[in-house]
């Protein structure tokens, strides 16, 4: 049974890589990108810059958008050196990690090229940012820890190695012990106690204490790898998901620099891939992972035990959701599917509803991020994703307009959105094909 188990799961995957091979094969540059929003006989608007010549970064193909949609894709990048597979933002900078040992720099929100941040060692997995402080991940199990400046052209300076390096002769079994085993697979930061967590698919979680750079603590999360984690900027509390299905949370004590499990959360067997909490001044919060089954579960804290009860799931992506952001109380999903949905949920209540389904990508979407634009009685947002097509995309959504009615001078808020699932390119087609064989 166990055999037969991992034959079916290598058939899936190389079919999955099989197909992104082929369609990748098909897919051809044109020789002019038209500029976002032109249509015939208007003027044309000024087409985003380019990146650096030295930059292995070119311009891909934008879809002008229906007149009647409130979310367009106002950037497009296309990578020809391997995959985009983590996004963080910080003051106004966004970072982007991929198989290339160089992390990239884009200003919002027009993603103009501020530069990069070089390490030794590539397969930038994982980048947490706080601040002028970024945290990356990197194919050789260490963490780096870097300060940079948002100027015209980005300045950075590395601070340390996590583990810290020794040298031959003082050579310690400490530095190994505290190395990951395995692929970092996440981070987040707690400014509050100074501690950044890390997680791997060795199954375990790290907490480093930057001011003096030691691992404070670490321990077995899970029974298989992990994949998501994220931290309760209120109290502290840490949430990790893994391929083992569960959701767990963790509280740290402070004192002994350790953490113990309060809740475990289990409400599907498929592997969760991705948790993000919302969480608002005014108590409320709410804690979402996604599954590879496709649905997003979603628990309710209660605002006096601090339990979270299970509140419902979100359906509506085809196939398995990867990757969850939040922004404001907009919940923010990128999926295999090729697609990112936005939900909402009502105030006061769990109901949600999707607003919008981002639709360019080809290939399964691997990171999101997203930082509110301007809000006002028309609120925008701006959405950043990353994708295993090689293409980092940001879209610009409007989240609601005010209108007058014709029968009096209210103003009504009218959702603005179209509501159909779509399902984009022929390799998801090519995908259900395979899975009836």
């Amino acid at each position: 049974m166990h055999a037969n188990a991992n034959a079916m799961a290598f058939h899936a995957n190389n079919s999955l890589l099989s197909i992104m091979l082929d369609d990748e094969k098909q897919t051809t540059m044109p020789q002019r990108e038209r500029v976002m929003g032109e249509q015939p006989g208007s003027k044309a608007m000024k087409p985003t810059p380019p990146p650096s010549p030295e930059s292995p970064w070119m311009l891909s193909p934008l879809r002008t958008p229906s007149p009647l949609l409130l979310h367009h894709c106002i950037a497009s990048l296309h990578r020809g050196e391997g995959n985009i597979y983590s996004i963080a933002i910080s003051n106004g900078v966004v970072f982007t990690g991929s198989d290339s040992c160089r992390v990239r720099a884009w200003k919002q929100p027009d993603c103009m090229d501020r530069g990069y941040l070089k390490a030794a060692a590539g397969g930038v997995w994982a980048i947490a940012a706080y601040g002028n402080m970024l945290f990356t991940s990197h194919r050789d199990s260490r963490i780096r820890v870097w300060n940079f400046t948002a100027s015209h052209n980005l300045t950075s300076k590395k601070l340390c190695s996590l583990p810290k390096r020794t040298s031959f002769l003082l050579f310690s079994k400490t530095e190994t012990t505290h190395l990951h085993k395995d692929t970092i697979s996440c981070m987040a930061y707690y400014h509050a106690q100074d501690l950044l967590y890390t997680a791997s698919h060795d199954k375990t979680v790290k907490a480093w204490r930057i001011s003096d750079r030691k691992c404070v603590d670490s321990f077995l999360a899970h029974e298989d790898k992990v994949n998501s984690i994220t931290v309760n900027k209120n109290d502290g509390c840490l949430f990790t998901c893994s391929s083992d299905g569960t959701v767990k949370i963790w509280r740290c004590l402070y004192r002994e620099n350790s953490h113990t499990l309060t809740m475990t959360l289990k409400f599907q067997t498929s592997p969760v891939n991705a948790v993000v909490l919302s969480s608002h001044s005014d108590g409320e919060t709410f804690l979402y992972s996604g599954s590879s089954d496709g649905t997003i579960n979603f628990w309710e804290k209660e605002r006096v035990s601090y339990r979270y009860n299970h509140g419902g799931f979100l359906q509506g992506h085809r196939f398995g959701v990867l990757c969850l952001a939040v922004v404001e109380r907009l919940v923010l999903s990128g999926s295999e599917d090729t697609t990112v949905r936005i939900w909402r949920k009502e105030e006061g209540g769990c109901y949600h509803e999707c607003l919008a389904v981002l639709d360019g990508h080809r290939g399964p979407v691997r990171c999101l991020a997203g930082s509110l634009e301007m809000e006002n009685m028309e609120m925008s947002f701006l959405v950043y994703s990353g994708s295993l097509d090689q293409s980092f995309k940001v879209w610009r959504v409007k989240v609601m307009l005010a209108e007058e009615e014709n029968n009096g001078g209210d103003l009504k808020m009218n959702k603005l959105y179209e509501m159909s699932p779509v399902l984009s390119p022929s390799w998801v087609e090519k995908k259900l094909q395979a899975s009836n064989y």
